[in-house]
């Protein structure tokens, strides 16, 4: 099985980098998680440090706070006809929004429904982890700097991204970006030799696609995104949605308290969540 790295939080509240057990139940510590950063290709060779019981820790996405979340907001043609853009031209650079890394979770966090929301939409995607700095990169040297890759739910609060045209209202709903261990590039491959990629809602398939169907490049668009301003060790970029979104449905479709959603990628494993009501945001 390839690497899976995680993030591992102590009860001190200080954050380790490790390699996740096969099993699930174990994490193989490698470093501090800015460390894991500093120099990721070399933290990705060294020896374990220690073995930790996943039941004496919290996992956590292995983020920087410093770092920056990307989004490709229409990346599968598939997905651009279904919504409200379907009568657009393509644009020739894609359209990009912002999370914050404090929206991000991990697999088994429960996420709440906000208060003023029907629901919470589905986006099953990939997200590609920068591992070393951009300036007016190339999309070949762009490509290259990927360290690897996480299977990512973009789930969406709807209501609140359709207020406005600006989208970062509706992508930052609390603990609503759960994001899967990151696997080593070099254990993936390229995306645009197409990974299957596949959404449930409680067992029920809504998207089923392939990463080769993608519009724009991960290194074309890290490119373009290091034109403006410096990509750093950590950034992520998470490259947008296939068709079966929930609000595109007739009649529109959208997860509530109970409902239970997977997304799993080819090569990059599954991460599952389930959606809760509003009086559980704080925990």
């Amino acid at each position: 099985m390839s690497s899976r790295i995680v993030g591992v939080q102590f009860p001190d509240g200080h954050v380790d980098v490790g390699r996740l057990s096969e099993s699930g139940d174990a994490v193989a510590t490698i470093c501090e998680l800015s460390s894991f950063w500093a120099a990721p290709r070399e933290a990705l060779l060294k020896q374990p440090e220690r073995d930790v019981p996943v039941a004496d820790v919290r996992l956590v996405p292995p983020v920087l706070p410093s770092a920056r979340v990307i989004c490709i907001g229409l990346n599968y043609a598939d997905h651009v006809a279904e919504g409200s853009f379907r009568d657009d031209d393509l644009p020739p650079y894609p359209t990009l929004f912002a999370r914050w890394t404090s929206s991000l979770t991990v697999g088994g966090t429960e996420i709440p429904v906000p208060a003023d929301e029907q629901g919470l939409d589905w986006e099953g995607e990939v997200v590609a982890w920068v591992g070393q700095s951009l300036v007016d990169a190339t999309p070949e040297d762009a490509s290259k700097a990927v360290i690897g890759y996480s299977v990512f739910n973009d789930i969406t609060a709807r209501r609140a991204q359709k207020l406005t045209s600006q989208w970062i209202l509706g992508k930052n709903a609390d603990r609503s970006g759960p994001l899967g261990p990151l696997v080593p590039a070099e254990d993936v491959g390229d995306l645009r030799d197409g990974l299957r990629i596949e959404t449930r809602v409680n067992g029920t398939t809504v998207q089923s696609s392939n990463t080769d169907r993608m519009i724009y490049s991960i290194g074309e668009t890290l490119s373009h995104i290091s034109r403006t301003f410096t990509l750093n060790p950590g950034d992520l970029l998470a490259t947008g949605t296939p068709s079966g979104v929930g609000y595109a449905r007739t009649p529109p479709w959208l997860m509530v308290p109970g409902d239970v959603v997977e997304v799993e990628v080819e090569r990059l494993g599954k991460v599952a969540n389930t959606i809760v009501g509003p009086q559980f945001r704080t925990r």
